[in-house]
């Protein structure tokens, strides 16, 4: 009796064959029946997945020329774990990928931890807790207490000027996609994390003391205190449209200053006071953290000018810094607008339990890293 042997050289070809049969069938599908589009976003999910090393292995497997560029100490995929990725969408050897589907709102912590700070791994990251939006688009908001603390400790001395300047260019901006973001310390009578929102002692003040301090070591700086929720409930839209809202804001401060080199969008993270607060030389900080969108052509440039300010800011204050980590689309937002600049980023400061003691200081830390950075860059121009 004939037995039909299986050809194993030509099975990569028949795998991709098989591949591509599944792409050009799904888009079929999905064209017609509104209720097969899962199958699309599933298909969109295996290929932003699927390596590009792996990729390349897999199409060298038919033609070598192209694992040439592969370095020479890369070995190549198991099929058998390609396979089983591409069909269950869980990473062998990563337990998160099989947990973060089961177990709701474990995919908040499905990021990538590109330098970990003291202290921080997959269990006390960075995510965005937007607050109720009947709450955030009415207008109402509590009482301010601990008011004493609103003020700058330290304000920057305006009489001793730098000697290094950006000779007037505005060559930083500053900004705020959730600038509703509030701390609980100031806020009378709200416990409720999700809660922790009000119009005016918000993280646009630590943005307005961040700009200071950068402008006292000679680097021209622009706050933008812009009220999102205002600008919000204008479009008539909601929360999830913070993000392309604030991306006008930063366009048009492009086009009107050519000089915009460094673009900082400052955020209030959801976490609890535990993971964001440190102690340095007796005195009370907030932990600061930086977070690249990897879903952009900028990805790399930006998460360099991170690791490098991270790597000033933690030797100059051990442990005030939490790191720096990626997301992509599936974890969030996966641009925040960094797409617009080689030195734009997310800049996290302290979480809902700081006060603005706490905060003032990270955000004069953080100047200091960040003036260190651009005169090591840029050069100093003396005055």
């Amino acid at each position: 009796m004939f037995t039909p042997q299986l050809n194993m050289k030509r099975l990569p070809l028949l795998l991709a064959g098989a591949m591509l049969f599944i792409v050009v069938a799904t888009s079929f599908i999905t064209s017609f029946e509104h209720k097969y589009r899962l199958s699309s976003s599933t298909m969109h999910k295996w290929l932003t997945e699927f390596s590009g090393e792996a990729l390349v292995y897999f199409i060298g497997w038919e033609n070598r020329y192209f694992t040439q560029e592969l370095p020479k100490e890369s070995e190549p995929p198991a099929l058998s774990s390609v396979l089983f990725e591409l069909t269950t969408s869980i990473k062998p050897g990563d337990i998160r990928s099989l947990l973060g589907n089961e177990l709701p709102g474990f995919a908040l912590y499905d990021s990538t931890i590109i330098v970990a700070g003291e202290g921080t791994d997959y269990t006390n990251l960075a995510y965005e807790s937007p607050p109720p939006m009947e709450l955030l688009l009415s207008g109402e908001e509590a009482e301010v207490q601990d008011i004493e603390r609103l003020e700058d400790p330290d304000p920057s001395d305006s009489e001793n000027p730098p000697g290094q300047t950006t000779s007037g260019k505005k060559i930083a901006y500053i900004y705020h996609s959730h600038s509703w973001e509030s701390f609980l310390p100031h806020l009378k009578g709200v416990t409720n994390p999700d809660h922790a929102i009000h119009s005016k002692v918000n993280i646009t003040m630590v943005g307005k003391k961040l700009g200071e301090e950068l402008e006292a070591r000679g680097i021209g700086t622009t706050v933008d205190m812009t009220n999102m929720t205002e600008l919000l409930r204008k479009n008539n839209t909601d929360y999830r449209k913070s993000y392309p809202m604030s991306r006008t804001l930063v366009q048009s401060a492009m086009s009107s200053n050519q000089d915009i080199d460094l673009i900082f969008d400052l955020h209030r993270d959801s976490m609890r006071g535990k993971s964001t607060t440190t102690e340095i030389n007796g005195k009370s900080y907030a932990r600061t953290l930086f977070v690249i969108g990897k879903a952009n052509p900028n990805f790399e440039n930006n998460q360099k000018a991170a690791q490098e300010i991270n790597a000033i800011l933690d030797k100059k204050y051990p442990g005030l810094s939490r790191g720096v980590i990626g997301k992509n689309k599936t974890q969030g937002n996966g641009v925040y607008n960094q797409d617009l600049s080689d030195h734009a980023l997310l800049i996290e400061f302290g979480g809902v339990d700081n006060n603005m003691d706490e905060l003032y200081r990270s955000a004069e830390a953080v100047a200091e890293a960040v003036a260190e950075y651009y005169w090591k860059e840029n050069g100093a121009k003396k005055e």
